[in-house]
């Protein structure tokens, strides 16, 4: 269904949650090296760690931490697709930060 997606609106929407998961997390998006760890982490992040989630009481850190992590998969999807159809999608601040930490991270993880 490509071309009719509102990647723009899609951007806007996904910093929006990323803002919101931030201030919950206390995150400073200027804090390269607090990015860097939360990168790090949603590179690791597992099935086990949504399933924590379902536990009582509810850990609204975890859960906001959890969410985090699959919008940064809906803003590397987002980047992805819009870049294949020659549209720069790219949030603010906590979006670009969070983007280039992850992309940091993965390279380093990349075989030799």
């Amino acid at each position: 269904m490509a071309g009719f997606e509102n990647y723009e609106r899609d951007t806007r929407e996904i910093e929006r949650e990323i803002e919101r998961k931030g201030i919950i997390l206390g995150i400073d998006w200027q804090n390269q090296v607090q990015v860097r760890t939360l990168a790090r982490e949603a590179l690791e992040h597992s099935a086990d760690d949504a399933r924590l989630v379902a536990t009582k009481p509810v850990d609204y850190k975890l859960l906001a931490k959890v969410d985090l992590f699959g919008l940064a998969g809906l803003m590397l999807k987002t980047m992805e697709e819009s870049a294949g159809l020659g549209i720069e999608s790219h949030g603010g601040d906590a979006w670009k930060a969070f983007a280039r930490a992850l992309w940091t991270e993965a390279q380093l993880r990349k075989p030799g």
